[in-house]
């Protein structure tokens, strides 16, 4: 997996989500009480960015439609959406938050 610095760890408030783009992908970074994750920032129901959404205990909830997103896996947690939006490992180094959106081969 080749991890790519996304942004400062000191740039990240706390349930606040920040987009960025790695390698042409979107992604919503979002520092929680369990860590810092990296979700695919698409709503898999809708083509709207997840991190104009709300987080709330480890989920990041679409604007749109309220579908939530687990942070961990991805799975959404009620409808509209149905299918899950992919997550993305996390190292933190230093202040660099580092985001790989690479697949294993």
């Amino acid at each position: 997996m080749a991890f790519v610095k996304a942004c400062a760890l000191s740039e990240l408030e706390s349930d606040t989500p920040k987009r960025v783009e790695i390698d042409g992908t979107p992604v919503s970074l979002v520092k929680t009480e369990g860590g810092v994750f990296a979700i695919n920032d698409i709503c898999s129901h809708a083509n709207v960015s997840l991190s104009e959404g709300e987080v709330e205990d480890c989920s990041i909830e679409c604007w749109l439609h309220g579908s939530s997103f687990d942070l961990r896996t991805g799975k959404p947690s009620g409808l509209p959406a149905t299918r899950p939006v992919p997550v993305y490992p996390v190292k933190i180094q230093g202040d660099d938050v580092l985001v790989s959106v690479t697949q294993e081969s």
